[in-house]
């Protein structure tokens, strides 16, 4: 039997005519769909008054409160901001509908004046951004990241040495840790023992970074046009700072993977890395200069993404202590009947640590490194809970709020390892681990989080194991020294300088801190 062809054109024209239209019928749902929730909105400059500019997590967070939503709107000066209150609001839209919510807005100040558009964690969604991504994939996937631990567990015993020779440095000890192993892992540059340059370089470039990272901070990501301003003009002196942190943010790329690749050529080169190991896979058929600054730019990204981010989760690990002895007492009384005579602990004994574990996990929710993530773009409008997303919406996802939710964590103010602990003293699976915030959403969920959460577990459990964390007490007075638990508000959350003492828990520790040194590089 054959079909009628003017039936078939009628189905193909009615068909055509449903497709239009639910277009027509979605674009008017979009058209005429409210934005989400927020304060009252002012002519011309929206909410440029009430953009906050500091803490912005716990305002944003009362706002979802005072409006009964997990989705929040504000209008900067023409900017459409759209901060996400809730884990089930940034997985919805972040991770499910991740096509249209990956890539990153422009940042001018950063990216085009500063010079950042190389890091992955800013990149705009795009070849480039795979292609680097690519690369942290192929190299530090959980079971590839693995074979960077040891010296990991090096780095580690270094770190307790020096807090046993120098304890009130410790802060600057922890930063060592985390500087030292990303130079050997990304680069496979031995540190120097202090001074470091790539090291000290980073430092100072990722603190540029976050001051202009800062919501609010330059008036030129709000008016773009500001960037043709020359620097001689009145008011132009962000771009005297532009200029000045560019060399550093440039200096931080490019030298140490000069230096890095010169001795690989050379075969003098002490470990390999990921450098190392990125420029043994180079494509023949394909452009080789192009890979190099592909890998270049991916191994200086684990300074950017790294450094601040591990620093301030070990440092408040410290501060933590201090406000938690009691959680110091359970992980030691663990650690010290799970372990051998004269052991350290070892990536291996993390699923029989559960204590340990409870703290680290505590450490990343009670403090997260970067309560407001890194906005997100969307590249077309949407329609969510009904509320309508313009295209080019900063959407944010608010990690405190997550973190600080009072129906997941009770009093979330508290440092409480104990809440991911069962009554028998094991991880409870029923909590919602932080690391499903902390870390990032959808595509763009951090690369090297394996690695960065090996490095503070080993941290904190080596630290437990061999020191006592008090408050400190003053020497002339006796008195004790009280931590002020405060908080730098910038790209990262990072505690400001704090006391404590750090003391071997015996004669024993001592020796066994002292051990490590044994054919150890420093």
């Amino acid at each position: 039997m054959t079909s009628n062809p003017n039936t078939n054109i009628i189905y193909i024209l009615l068909g055509s005519l449903s497709l239009v239209l639910l277009y027509k019928t979605t674009q008017k749902k979009k058209r005429y769909s409210p934005l989400p929730p927020g304060p009252k909105k002012l002519p011309l400059i929206g909410n440029l008054l009430d953009f906050p500019t500091s803490f912005e997590w716990e305002t944003y967070a009362r706002w979802g409160k005072e409006y009964n939503s997990d989705i929040i709107h504000l209008d900067v000066a023409g900017t459409s901001l759209v901060i996400l209150n809730s884990l089930e609001a940034s997985m919805d839209l972040l991770d499910k509908r991740s096509s249209i919510y990956s890539s990153r807005p422009r940042m001018v100040m950063v990216k085009e004046l500063m010079g950042w558009d190389w890091v992955l964690g800013m990149m705009a969604y795009g070849d480039e951004w795979r292609a680097i991504r690519r690369l942290f994939n192929q190299e530090f996937h959980q079971t590839a990241a693995a074979r960077f631990q040891p010296r990991e567990l090096k780095r580690t015993h270094i770190l307790l040495r020096r807090i046993l020779d120098s304890p009130d440095d410790f802060l600057d000890h922890i930063r060592y840790l985390v500087g030292s192993s990303i130079l050997e892992v990304a680069y496979g540059l031995k540190p120097r023992s202090s001074g470091d340059p790539y090291i000290d370089t980073a430092e100072v470039a990722l603190a540029s970074l976050a001051i202009a990272a800062t919501p609010g901070a330059f008036l030129v990501d709000v008016i773009p046009v500001l960037k043709y301003v020359p620097e001689w003009m009145p008011g132009a002196g962000f771009q005297r700072k532009a200029k000045e942190w560019k060399t550093l943010a440039l200096g931080m790329r490019d030298k140490p993977f000069q230096e890095a690749t010169k001795q690989i050529s050379e075969g003098t080169v002490p470990y390999p890395s990921f450098t190392s190991y990125s420029l043994d896979k180079l494509d023949e058929t394909e452009d080789k200069e192009e890979q190099k600054r592909l890998i270049q730019a991916t191994a200086a990204t684990m300074f950017a993404g790294g450094t601040d981010t591990t620093w301030a989760s070990i440092s408040t690990f410290v501060l933590a202590m201090l406000a938690n002895p009691e959680a110091q007492k359970a992980a030691q009384k663990e650690l010290d009947a799970y372990l051998a005579p004269g052991e350290l602990p070892t990536f291996k004994d993390e699923p029989f640590l559960p204590h340990v574990s409870a703290i680290v996990k505590e450490v990343y929710r009670w403090k997260p490194v970067t309560p407001l993530a890194i906005p997100h773009l969307n590249t077309e409008e949407d329609v969510y809970k009904g509320y309508r997303i313009p295209a080019e919406s900063l959407v944010m996802p608010n990690v405190w709020a997550i973190l600080y939710d009072e129906t997941k964590y009770p009093s979330p103010q508290t440092f409480n390892p104990s809440r991911f602990l069962t009554p028998s003293g094991q991880l409870d699976p029923s909590v919602q681990d932080p690391e499903v915030a902390m870390f990032g959403f959808g595509r763009r969920i951090c690369p090297g989080k394996y690695m960065a959460h090996s490095t503070v577990w080993v941290a904190v459990a080596s630290m437990l194991t061999v020191f006592d964390i008090r408050k400190k007490v003053d020497e002339k007075t006796g008195e004790v020294v009280e931590p002020g638990f405060e908080y730098v508000s910038a790209l990262g959350y990072l505690p400001k300088p704090f006391k404590a003492s750090l003391k071997p828990r015996s004669k024993y520790a001592e020796s066994l801190i002292r051990s490590t040194a044994q054919g150890i590089d420093d």
